[in-house]
């Protein structure tokens, strides 16, 4: 049996073999309560839209012992998706979207980080991508990953923000990483001055006017200037990432499924505006973009054409 400290240091260099970018273990327990406030008055003020199931859970949320049966230690990862090929001129979809779908690719890893540690020392858990509820930025800030910025991401030092957040829930004790506290963005403001809507602002985020939520959570009809605000991107929105300074760091995913699939490259606008349902099922099999179906896809394409 190992030590807490060599187990976990086998965790962290087993998970960066596996790929992931950056690995920290925090301590399973409840959510400090500033945090369950601020989201509850979040809510409260209708600022998350229609995304209902952030209503539901609540105890599971603020709780992940809940999760898990007897849950002691919180592994954290991420995994960069960041892609350079972009072309911006003409119609596109958010850069995290671009290749397969992540979460089966995160979740894959985790599961293969999970077999490896059972090998070592015999564990009870659970592996989550986006698929629990699970406050996963603040999880990875108490894990010591990173801290959350202005544009309400993740910012990981010397990295970026560019990154798919995963977790393990275990029932061992581990080692725990110093939590990053606070948010270190100082004076800079790039991001509220870049977001189109203003749904990020020195008052906070305000989902129901991010672009992001409007073109992949939102099913009613658009608001008649929202195309123009989209730009040429009409699956998501990246522009509060694009301007981030800790961007600049930045590298090409190693990760081959997240890169973008040829068949999107090749797409031109006209071709978008003409996209049928049979090409969509092409573009789109094994995507995160599956979960917008075709036909909001082109209530968004048609919005910029407008």
């Amino acid at each position: 049996m190992k030590s807490r400290s060599s187990l976990s240091q086998f965790i962290k260099a087993e998970a960066l073999r596996l790929g992931f970018t950056v690995c920290g273990i925090a301590k399973a327990a409840p959510v400090e309560q500033q945090t369950t406030a601020f989201i509850e008055d979040w809510t409260k003020k209708g600022h998350h839209g229609t995304m209902s199931y952030l209503e539901r859970n609540r105890e599971k949320r603020y709780d992940p012992t809940l999760l898990v049966p007897n849950c002691k230690s919180i592994i954290c990862v991420a995994l960069n998706y960041y892609t350079d090929g972009t072309d911006e001129s003409k119609l596109h979809i958010s850069r995290y979207a671009q290749g397969n779908d992540y979460h089966k690719i995160v979740k894959e890893k985790l599961f293969a980080l999970m077999k490896a540690i059972n090998r070592i020392e015999p564990i009870n858990g659970r592996a989550f991508c986006d698929t629990a509820p699970l406050l996963e930025r603040y999880w990875a800030t108490r894990a010591g990953i990173g801290w959350i910025g202005k544009n309400h991401q993740l910012i990981i030092p010397n990295a970026g923000t560019h990154f798919f957040l995963g977790e393990i829930l275990l029932d061992i004790e581990l080692e725990y990483d110093t939590p990053t506290e606070g948010e270190r963005c100082g004076n800079c403001d790039k991001c509220l001055t870049a977001c189109p809507t203003k749904a990020l602002s020195a008052k906070g985020f305000d989902a129901r006017r991010c672009l992001s939520y409007l073109t992949i959570e939102y099913r009613d009809e658009l608001s008649k200037n929202i195309g123009e605000m989209m730009g040429n991107c009409f699956y998501g929105c990246d522009r509060c990432q694009a301007c981030c300074p800790h961007n600049r760091f930045a590298t090409e995913t190693v990760v081959e499924e997240l890169k973008a699939k040829e068949g999107l490259q090749k797409m031109r606008s006209e071709d978008w505006y003409n996209l049928s349902i049979e090409k969509y099922n092409e573009l789109f099999a094994d995507s995160a973009v599956e979960r917008c179906g075709y036909e909001q896809l082109k209530r968004n394409i048609e919005a910029i054409k407008k």
